[in-house]
């Protein structure tokens, strides 16, 4: 891996290939490394690019005290300039689809294309009032959770949560793919897991009605209802969005169903309009 280095913070990331770039953002507490079915089909035509957003993988630890969507996304804008890289397609999921959507509204033409797996707009998957979202925040459960469980311990309650209230196996369909997941979680230190959630937590996402790049939304059948009703507001708000739901996966839609997200990714990729 290759190392960015930022007035606050050292961004590892790696890249591999040749071609029109495409750039991939993973979800939260979890890695580049969750792209690699990705980065082998997709290298093959294209400049491919991972990153380990700030608190997660290779990069772990830097200076802020509070991390951010807005953050990231200022992460994400240094390594495109730092590779000189001026049209990219973009592939997010869930955190990283947070960060594409925040790229998109600061430039709404700019991207070739965008695909937002697991895309979710706000955390909980439903917007509330700021004023509201401030006075019932989790943050202080969270923080007792992390001090006596751990990071994983705490990733694996919140797991529980949501499929209790959904009744869907929601993060994975695979067992193997849960544990490494959660196994990613448990090398995030519960400072940083905090900062991560809480940036998850206090993002308000945008309108994206300006956005003219083309857009595809993917989630997995076994996704949490309130998070695929807010894909098709992202899929409706942009000028030209589209909505794919794929069988038999779960969150980690590119992990669950990798030949075909694959597949939808590069029929999306082959149709985009030549820059």
């Amino acid at each position: 891996m290759a190392e960015l280095e930022l007035a606050n913070g050292t961004i590892w990331y790696e890249t591999s290939g040749d071609g029109p770039p495409l750039v991939f953002v993973h979800g939260g507490w979890m890695n580049g490394r969750a792209w690699e079915p990705q980065v082998e089909r997709f290298a093959e035509d294209h400049q491919v690019v991972t990153l380990d957003v700030r608190g997660h993988g290779e990069t772990g630890v830097t200076d802020p005290d509070e991390y951010s969507i807005g953050l990231f996304t200022d992460d994400l804008e240094a390594l495109l300039s730092e590779l000189e890289i001026e049209r990219p397609a973009l592939c997010g999921l869930s955190l990283g689809s947070m960060v594409v959507q925040e790229y998109l509204d600061r430039h709404p033409d700019d991207a070739a294309g965008a695909i937002l797996g697991g895309a979710v707009r706000s955390m909980p998957p439903i917007e509330m009032p700021t004023g509201v979202k401030s006075f019932w925040s989790p943050l202080p459960a969270l923080s007792a959770s992390l001090s006596v469980s751990g990071s994983a311990g705490t990733f694996r309650s919140m797991l529980c949560s949501i499929q209790a209230t959904t009744g869907q196996r929601w993060l994975s369909v695979d067992p193997e793919i849960r544990a490494e997941a959660i196994e990613a979680v448990g090398d995030i230190s519960a400072t940083e897991f905090r900062k991560i959630f809480d940036a998850l937590y206090r993002y308000d996402p945008p309108a994206l009605t300006g956005v003219e790049t083309p857009t595809l939304v993917v989630h997995g059948e076994q996704e949490a209802p309130l998070v695929k009703r807010q894909g098709r507001q992202i899929a409706s708000a942009v000028a030209t969005g589209d909505q794919f739901e794929l069988a038999a996966s779960g969150h980690l839609v590119n992990q669950d169903r990798p030949r075909a997200f694959n597949e939808i990714a590069a029929d999306f990729l082959a149709d985009l309009p030549a820059a």
